[in-house]
């Protein structure tokens, strides 16, 4: 079943030793990643950080402009800042970002994106490390050690984010009793993060989402499932942004049939008629192309398909945009590129 958090703190503990220890401890069980799970206090918790000068300016007709990237780590400092402030938008929608992780630098890389663009944050751990990290980085950080070992998602804006909270997409353990993962281990589930960006009826719920990749599309479908029931129970029919990564790997990489398919994915991603079942929409808010790219090691290797997505309720959108995520170089700091998508609210026009 799916669980709401919604307690706040203001600073997360690192992953201790000891819960490090007793994860390796034995045979790999469902117990025992569940017993290491109740076991870290920051998974029943939302870490907040208000924004230090709240934006009050709105734009004209209601708009905001949304911006939602995989960030892999967030391990490129200042050429994320750099990707995030020429685009300048008004909510931040991320997946896959670190706190205290060898790979990028033990930084709190959260604090180090918003905090200079006088923005706030909302994050949500998705898993507690237990080792460097993937295969590659397992090599490249050999002999170092996490601070924390913790990697999450979060909706970074310099505008006021109200009653966080934190939605359960799955069981967990995938990548806890996966012989496969064993480069990998972590603790954790699949989540998504939501907050209200604005006051009562005239705001906007935003939420980043993340995916199960290690699963089919059925899987898919049925976190989709456990996302709209919790949202329709916390924010009803108010409308909703979700971003995020959504791993719909079954979807064509052909760009000439990813464009057919483009209106009704669903017979390769049952998820879509979820989404769609529920009130939510995306042709207005994507574009149909691929959102991955090959980083500078050579990995990924492609063809890509979309993987990235908004879905809309609610809400007027325009002007999409699929954004290379690259740094003045032209080197690649994500394996994902972000986007950026318009929209507006119609009780404010």
């Amino acid at each position: 079943m799916s669980f709401i958090v919604d307690v706040v703190v203001d600073k997360f503990e690192p992953l201790r030793a000891e819960i490090i220890q007793m994860a390796q401890a034995g045979t790999a069980s469902r117990e025992r990643h569940d017993a290491c799970l109740k076991a870290i206090p920051a998974f029943s918790a939302v870490e907040q950080i208000a924004p230090k000068f709240p934006a009050a300016t709105r734009r004209a007709n209601g708009r905001i402009v949304v911006f939602s990237w995989n960030a892999e780590r967030l391990k490129y400092d200042m050429a994320s800042r750099a990707l995030v402030g020429a685009v300048g938008p008004d909510v931040v929608l991320l997946t896959e970002v670190d706190i205290g992780m060898a790979r990028s630098g033990n930084r709190h890389t959260l604090k180090d994106l918003a905090l200079p663009m006088g923005a706030g944050y909302v994050y949500a751990l998705e898993f507690a490390e237990l080792g460097l990290g993937d295969s590659r980085e397992v090599e490249w950080h050999k002999g170092e050690t996490n601070s924390y070992g913790y990697h999450g998602n979060a909706i970074v804006s310099a505008h006021p984010l109200y009653d966080p909270f934190i939605i359960r997409l799955d069981d967990g353990a995938y990548w806890f009793l996966d012989l496969d993962a064993a480069d990998q281990r972590r603790i954790g589930f699949r989540n998504a993060i939501a907050a209200r960006m604005g006051e009562g009826d005239a705001g906007i719920w935003c939420v980043a989402a993340h995916f199960e990749n290690r699963a089919t599309p059925e899987v898919r479908a049925d976190q989709a499932r456990r996302l709209i029931e919790v949202l329709n129970k916390k924010v009803g029919k108010r409308p909703v942004v979700i971003g995020g990564d959504f791993n719909t790997s079954a979807l064509p990489t052909d760009p000439a049939e990813l464009t057919r398919i483009f209106k009704d994915p669903s017979p390769f991603e049952p998820m879509f008629a979820v989404f769609r079942e529920a009130g939510f929409e995306w042709q207005s808010s994507n574009l149909p192309e691929a959102s991955c790219r090959t980083r500078p090691d050579g990995t990924p290797v492609g063809p890509f398909t979309k993987i990235d997505w908004f879905f809309t309720r609610g809400l007027e959108a325009s002007d999409p945009a699929t954004i290379p995520a690259i740094d003045a170089d032209g080197q690649a700091i994500s394996d994902h590129e972000a986007l950026r998508v318009t929209l507006v609210n119609p009780r404010l026009k």
